[in-house]
């Protein structure tokens, strides 16, 4: 009769430290050793382990290392969990930390069950988050090359002061710009607009590389069916599909809602019932992006005619869920804004009942095969 060994993995860039535990309550556990991080080190490891009919089960933390060793170990058969370091029990009396301890700390609760993988993007989807991602850090390069060039200007004691920034307007003021005494100063003040200009270039052309990467992408239908609602975009759409991946493994929207760290925390003991800010332990890039969807729900219900051109091809069903939100939600906003809450607190219960909402279509959209 086979037994099972749950394996513990801690895995770094040039090793990995093994720690094995014993299938039942007093299986023993001990550390096996560390090995190269590679994938013919990782081949032998199992042949080792296999030995006197054991079946090995593994898991590891979620890292820079990528899901490389899962797929590797999936492929020859074995199961391999990637489990969240914040969901990972730890004592907080422990002040010792070793690759063996952390090694054996993941075997030993792999074993109590006491570990809850997450899920594992293929090739294809990662592909897909790494474009969103890399969009995300362009758009970070150009809001922090926008601040560098005002504060620049601010230094200077130049301000514009006939509108809003980045305007058109504003944009030929900055270009018009010679007020400088020093020939360097401009110079400084050039490669400033050249950054932004370059920063911005960057942006553009990852938003036209999502826009053509998507039609052919497994989820191609749930991200083309998530723009029935208001103020998702495809770049929207994609992100948060990209992140979450299939949605359809949430049994309910309120556990997707959890993920996603969009619920209140709570502190509740005996007949007391505390309830705090946001948990936000999801995934922060599509909670964003949920958020700033959620800007659009603070005008009256309509239909126009880009929301009636790019919805004319959907389902019916689809549609009136998309309906259905836009007359919720801007409801749902006006109400909470006449009561005086923060608008940051009004836009995160928005954006709480949209992801309730993004997992109704998720649902019923059958995916790309």
């Amino acid at each position: 009769m086979n037994k099972t060994l749950y394996v513990g993995l801690d895995v770094h860039k040039d090793t990995i430290a093994v720690a094995v535990a014993e299938d039942g309550r007093n299986g023993e556990m001990r550390f096996h050793g560390t090995v190269v991080n590679s994938a013919d080190a990782v081949l032998r490891l199992t042949k080792t382990l296999r030995k006197n009919g054991h079946t090995p089960s593994f898991c590891y933390e979620a890292g820079p290392c990528g899901y490389g060793i899962h797929r590797h170990l999936t492929k020859l058969g074995f199961e391999c969990a990637v489990v969240a370091p914040t969901m990972i029990p730890r004592k907080t009396g422990d002040r010792v930390k070793t690759d063996r301890r952390d090694a054996e700390m993941l075997a030993r609760l792999w074993r109590a069950g006491e570990l809850t993988p997450i899920w594992t993007p293929d090739e294809e989807q990662e592909a897909m988050r790494d474009l969103i991602r890399a969009r995300k850090q362009a758009m970070d390069a150009v809001k922090t090359a926008k601040q560098q060039l005002l504060s620049f200007l601010l230094r200077h004691g130049l301000c514009y002061e006939n509108g809003k920034y980045w305007t058109q307007r504003h944009r030929r003021w900055l270009a018009e710009m010679r007020k400088f005494r020093f020939p360097h100063q401009q110079l400084a003040f050039e490669e400033y607009k050249r950054a932004l200009a370059q920063a911005e270039d960057r942006v553009a052309t990852l938003n036209t590389a999502i826009e053509d990467a998507v039609p052919g992408w497994h989820f191609a239908p749930v991200v083309d069916a998530l723009r029935a609602l208001r103020g998702v975009n495809t770049t929207i759409a994609a992100t948060v599909v990209a992140e979450i991946g299939d949605i359809t493994w949430f049994e309910n929207p309120r556990q997707l809602m959890a993920w996603l760290g969009l619920v209140p925390s709570e502190h509740s003991s005996g007949s007391t019932t505390r309830r705090g800010r946001l948990t936000k332990t999801g995934n922060a890039l599509a909670r964003t992006r949920l958020v700033e969807a959620g800007w659009s729900y603070r005008h009256p219900p309509k239909e126009g005619h880009p929301y009636l051109k790019r919805s004319a091809h959907l389902p019916q069903q689809i549609k009136d869920i998309g309906w259905k939100a836009q007359t919720r939600l801007c409801k749902r906003y006006r109400a909470l804004s006449r009561t005086g809450k923060p608008q940051p607190r009004v836009l995160a219960a928005i954006a709480r009942e949209l992801a309730g909402f993004v997992w109704d279509i998720a649902r019923k959209t059958p995916l790309k095969a």
